[in-house]
This record gives C-alpha cells, sequence and structure tokens, in this order.
C-alpha cells in the first residue's frame, strides 16, 4: 500500500526550487530559456493559425458573393423559366432567386480586347442577391436604357474608358453581312462599375439586362440559363430545394451548384497548408519542451546530494517524482498562460493597426486578416499542454529513480 503524499512538502520543495540559485544561475537562465520558448510558440502558433483563418474566411466573403452561395443549372433545354422561379419564390420566401442569362462576349474598346462573360440579369432582383452588385447599382447613372453594362473597375480602367461612356461588345453568335458572315456586335454604355476585390473576377463579370439578351440574341422571353440563389444557410437550403425540385418532376433537369464546389480544390488546398503549418509550427513546442527536459535534469543532477537527504530523511519516490512533474508542469504551463496573453494582445495589435500590410490588387483585402477559432485555440493548447506533461515525465522518473546511499557514499 502506497503512502499519501505530503502536498505541503512537496510544495514547499518545488518553491525552493523555483528560486534563483546563485551557485547554479544557468539551471535558473535554462528553465526561463523553456517558459519563454513554450510562450513565444504559443504566441507564433495563434497568430499564424489566426492568419489561415482569416485570409480563408476573407476570399470565402468574396467568393461568396461573385460566385453567389447556390447557382440552379439546367441539364437541358428550356427548364429554369419564370413558372420556376415563381414556384420556388412562393415555396422559399426567406430565401432570394434571381434568373440569368449568360454568354461569352469579346470586350473592344479601341485597340483593346479581352474576353468575358456577359449575364443578363433583372438589375432590382440581382441587387438584393449581391452586396457588390447593389452598390454599383446604387452608385451608377441609372440610365433608361436596355443596352448598359455593369462591368469590373478593373476591366473599364484598362479600356481606357468612364462611366457614361461606350464599349463594344462581340457575341459568338453570326450574322450576315453581304455575302458572309460577321460576329454580333453591338455598343453598351457603362452605367456603371463594381470591384469585388478578386481581380479575376473585376476583370471577366460583366452584367447587363434581360431585355439586351432578348433583342441582340433572341433569347426565348421567361427562359433562362440558371438562377442566382441567395441563402444564408446554403448547404441546408441547397438539400431543401433539391427536395422540392424532385418532388415537382424536376429530378435528372436541373442541378444545384454551391459556391463551395466551385471552389473546392482550393478551399481543400488551403484546408491541407493550415494542418501542415499547424504540425510544423507545433515542432517550436516540441524544441521548448526539451529545454524543459534538459533544465530539469540539470536539476536533478545539482540536487542529487538533496535528493538523497530527502529519501534518508523519509521522503518517498511517489512524492520526489511528484515534485520534479509539477516543476516540469509549472514552468510549462506558466509558460502557456504567458504566450496565451502575448497572442491575444499580438493579435489584438495586428488587427487594430496597420503594422502589416498586403497587396491589395492581389488578395483583394490590405490589412492582414487574423481570426483565430475556439476549436483552434483549444488544440493549440491541448497539444501544448500533451506535450509539456510527456516532456515533465522523464526527468521526474529519473529524480525518483536516484539511489541515496551510493550519491551519499561518493559525497
Amino acid at each position: 500500500m502506497s503512502l499519501p503524499i505530503n502536498n505541503k512538502f512537496v510544495n514547499k520543495i518545488i518553491k525552493h526550487y523555483l528560486k534563483y540559485d546563485k551557485d547554479n544561475p544557468f539551471i535558473f537562465i535554462s528553465s526561463f530559456m523553456a517558459f519563454l520558448s513554450v510562450a513565444i510558440g504559443i504566441a507564433v502558433l495563434m497568430i499564424a493559425m489566426g492568419m489561415m483563418n482569416g485570409t480563408e474566411n476573407e476570399f470565402k466573403k468574396r467568393l461568396f458573393q461573385m460566385d453567389y452561395p447556390l447557382t440552379l443549372v439546367p441539364l437541358s433545354h428550356n427548364i429554369i423559366s419564370d413558372e420556376l422561379t415563381s414556384e420556388l419564390t412562393k415555396e422559399f420566401p426567406t430565401i432570394k432567386f434571381s434568373p440569368y442569362y449568360t454568354t461569352q462576349v469579346i470586350t473592344k474598346s479601341g485597340s483593346n480586347i479581352k474576353g468575358s462573360m456577359l449575364y443578363g440579369v433583372n438589375f432590382t432582383k440581382e441587387e438584393k442577391l449581391n452586396k457588390i452588385f447593389n452598390k454599383a447599382y446604387t452608385n451608377s447613372l441609372h440610365r433608361k436604357n436596355k443596352f448598359k453594362i455593369i462591368a469590373g473597375k478593373k476591366l473599364v480602367e484598362e479600356m481606357f474608358i468612364k462611366k457614361g461612356q461606350k464599349l463594344t461588345l462581340y457575341f459568338s453568335e453570326m450574322q450576315a453581312v453581304g455575302f458572309g458572315s460577321m460576329p454580333l456586335q453591338k455598343r453598351f454604355v457603362v452605367d456603371g462599375t463594381y470591384s469585388s476585390g478578386l481581380s479575376t473576377y473585376d476583370d471577366f463579370i460583366i452584367y447587363t439586362t434581360h431585355e439586351a439578351f432578348h433583342k441582340i440574341l433572341k433569347r426565348p422571353v421567361g427562359i433562362y440559363d440558371g438562377i442566382h440563389i441567395f441563402s444564408n444557410n446554403a448547404m441546408e437550403d441547397a438539400k431543401t430545394i433539391n427536395a422540392f425540385l424532385k418532388l415537382k418532376g424536376y429530378e435528372n433537369k436541373t442541378r444545384i451548384i454551391g459556391w463551395w464546389e466551385q471552389h473546392g480544390s482550393f478551399f481543400a488546398a488551403m484546408e491541407m497548408e493550415k494542418k501542415a503549418l499547424f504540425l510544423a509550427l507545433l515542432l517550436i513546442i516540441i524544441v521548448a519542451s526539451l529545454n524543459i527536459i534538459s533544465s530539469l535534469l540539470m536539476t536533478v543532477m545539482s540536487r542529487r546530494s538533496e535528493i538523497a537527504l530527502m529519501r534518508t530523511l523519509g521522503a518517498t519516490n511517489t512524492e520526489i517524482k511528484s515534485i520534479f512533474f509539477k516543476l516540469g508542469a509549472i514552468i510549462g504551463v506558466g509558460g502557456i498562460i504567458a504566450g496565451t496573453i502575448l497572442g491575444f494582445f499580438s493579435i489584438w495589435l495586428l488587427t487594430t493597426f496597420d503594422i502589416i500590410t498586403v497587396a491589395e490588387d492581389v488578395y483583394g483585402f490590405s490589412k492582414l486578416p487574423i481570426d483565430l477559432t475556439v476549436i483552434d485555440f483549444i488544440s493549440i493548447i491541448i497539444g501544448t499542454v500533451i506535450i509539456v506533461l510527456i516532456s515533465s515525465r522523464y526527468p521526474a522518473k529519473k529524480a525518483a529513480s536516484t539511489d541515496p546511499l551510493t550519491v551519499l557514499r561518493n559525497e
């Protein structure tokens, strides 16, 4: 039967060993360096994981608008109609729907030529789904003209034109000219511009009216190429809308595409990078744990005579092991607390002040985004605590195995 641990005795010895020892100053310095290593490791991990999450959320926020939470596309001709749109709007009053036409075009102004994607939308419905489009439409010229467009600010600037001026669009459909044919073309007035923060979209996507598609491309009125759908809970609403479409006989005739499907590989790569970064930075904590092991082993070696004396005076192996295990735990946990405070302070500093800026034309944002999630924070703390406890175990076991007779004989 093992004897109970004398916690008063254990705590008194730990307090004694934590004090600065003039005879062995390097042991105290080593312990302090271990404490500092854990603190810096925790802070770096918090900042790095916060940056990864913040960057991912910024991209999601922009892609969520430009690609729409959900898009309903037909799998055969003449499926997406005003009738279907009305049924969906009636069945799901909290979800917003905007039917659209789409085609690829070539934009031309002077000698400048670019390939673009043209969407024909109802401006009033579209602005309720897309905040970026809403801002552009609100600040537009509001021309009473069916041949007006809202284009990306980058595209307009590269074409050297301004709002109110005209931009020529070439379509893939052909028109007869004399004894030959040439692509359809039409000059559109630039009614407004948008800036999504994603240069690829700003340089590629153009919006015009439904009427322009009816007039130029002879698209049938009331039959569309798809429906843009805005939902605050896209994944769940996709299931309910699919169930409704199946009930109405649209199974295998339509398909709902979520924004996450369009960029699945991109976010999967970011998630893998995030995990790899977490494991790589966790090595900092492992290095710090080696400092804890070395400082405790040096303490054990320098206190061998004291350990032997305590053993001869009645201290048990369990009490000796507890002293050094707790000593390592105190250094590690102290580093965790200090690192957490340092990490949160650093995050506040980076998010409050423009200490670090990034190229807005590349990333779509200029301020460094940091968003540390609760799950990531808990993972960091749990991982560090496990490493610290494992690191404290071996030196404690080594101290408990000290043979008092051998030590005292040599002393």
